[in-house]
């Protein structure tokens, strides 16, 4: 199931350093202290798990009961789990049945697998291993049936279907029990495959209405800006479809006329860009807490587990984790999906806004349920779509901004390039090799597949 003959120096070398977050908690950093100077670099140190700032940390440490150190070793953990369980998927092929980090500082990774012959391989990665009956792309296979299906049904009393890796099912949330059965009838979806979970309010956008860092759409509502971005020489920024349609006016929080909506799509999915005018320079940043920047390195996308915090215009900083991958949600005005299902809380005025785990970016906030005060949960619109959809780049402190950082200057060559939204499993040639994606993730300068065996294995 491994490729024998493959060059394998630099991955050995993460992985090695994974081990040793894994088992001993090391962070990135410390781990690299004691690599040849000329190792290929850890997946902590390629996401710049060290760029996180205090802001961030501090909304960790009140969110998830950590201390400081807790919460650098958790990200430290969480890039380094990504990693290896990016690997593992694509050396088990279609035995793959789902990843998930657990513990304080997310120190155990666990990854399912159909088949137990392929216990070994995984627990010599670090990991622990699961046996399951059911393969990731079933469950997605039966999720997708469930999306049809509710095209056609109504899901206001079923609001909320997802794949749980954990318990190797997919769930349907419902107020009506009733209602999660008709859905799960008409998508054809077997009960072996499926679990149906009680919930008590239905899913809302956060539209309106206070401010911090937040915009004003046509002088009305306001959101919040999700991230900086730049499309060619138009510097703009992301957020939410349903905060604006596309030629809605904006304004800054400020009151300073600032752009225009050029996409928006909601319900379906809930994803919007405004360009703006020369007044306004994308920054590489998020606000932080007391007008901090909070620097966005990448758009790598964190694990089910993983660390995750907002920042929005009405409720500042909040922190909680990952519960979720490939969502649907319905609101009053529709379903939306995929998007990703948080702990994190949120209220109306934040939506639109940031989700970033460490230093990448995540999504934009979509809406939720519950507040800041009892407690709630939220769902974003992944970034990485929302770029790719719009042909965006996100605005990040990473990289140098030639393309190159190796090969010794020369011209590799290739089809991979910086800008292009890369899902795993994708190819690309780069330097006369072949690579193929393990991490979702924005190329950009300094990621070039030869450097970051965190987002790409050579093949």
């Amino acid at each position: 199931m491994h490729h024998r003959h493959r060059p394998r120096r630099a991955v050995g070398a993460a992985v090695a350093a994974t081990a040793a977050l894994l088992v001993a908690g090391l962070s990135g950093s410390a781990s690299a202290g004691t690599a040849p100077a000329d190792a290929a670099p850890t997946a902590a140190e390629t996401l710049r798990t060290d760029a996180a700032p205090p802001a961030l940390l501090k909304a960790m440490q009140r969110d998830l009961g950590l201390d400081r150190r807790q919460a650098e070793h958790r990200l430290s953990n969480e890039a380094e789990a990504g990693a290896t369980a990016a690997r593992l998927r694509a050396s088990l092929g279609g035995d793959f049945a789902g990843a998930w980090v657990t513990g304080a500082e997310s120190g155990t990774l666990t990854v399912a697998t159909t088949d137990a012959g392929d216990v070994s391989a995984i627990e010599a990665r670090g990991a622990e291993a699961k046996v399951v009956r059911h393969s990731l792309a079933d469950l997605d296979a039966a999720k997708a049936r469930l999306d049809r299906a509710a095209a056609k049904h109504d899901t206001a009393d079923a609001p909320v279907w997802y794949v749980d890796t954990r318990t190797n099912t997919v769930v349907v949330e419902a107020i009506r029990p009733a209602a999660a059965r008709s859905l799960l009838a008409a998508a054809g979806v077997d009960r072996s495959l499926a679990r149906v979970e009680s919930r008590t309010e239905r899913p809302r956008t956060f539209y309106d209405l206070r401010g911090g860092e937040a915009y004003y759409i046509n002088n009305s509502s306001r959101c919040s800006i999700g991230f900086p971005i730049t499309k060619g020489t138009q510097q703009g920024f992301a957020t939410a479809g349903h905060c604006g349609r596309a030629g809605a006016g904006t304004t800054g929080a400020n009151r300073v006329a600032q752009g225009t909506f050029q996409g928006s799509i909601f319900p379906g999915r809930d994803m919007a860009w405004v360009a703006t005018n020369s007044s306004w320079t994308a920054t590489p940043y998020v606000l932080g807490a007391g007008g901090q920047n909070v620097q966005v390195t990448g758009s790598t996308a964190a694990p089910v587990g993983a660390s995750v915090c907002r920042s929005g215009s009405t409720t500042g900083w909040h922190c909680g984790t990952i519960t979720q991958l490939n969502t649907s949600v319905t609101y009053q005005e529709g379903t939306i999906s995929p998007v990703t299902k948080t702990t994190v809380c949120a209220e109306p005025g934040d939506s639109g806004g940031s989700y970033i785990s460490g230093s990448q970016a995540q999504g934009v906030t979509s809406g939720g349920s519950g507040d800041c005060r009892s407690g709630g949960e939220t769902f974003f619109q992944p970034i990485n779509a929302l770029l790719q959809n719009y042909g965006l780049t996100l605005k990040t402190t990473g990289g140098g901004d030639d393309g190159g950082g190796d090969d010794g200057g020369e011209e590799p060559g290739g089809t991979w390039a910086a800008g292009t939204v890369y899902q795993p499993g994708d190819t690309v040639t780069y330097g006369g090799a072949t690579y193929r994606c393990l991490q979702g993730h924005q190329a950009q300068p300094g990621w070039e597949p030869s450097n970051v065996p965190a987002l790409w294995q050579r093949v």
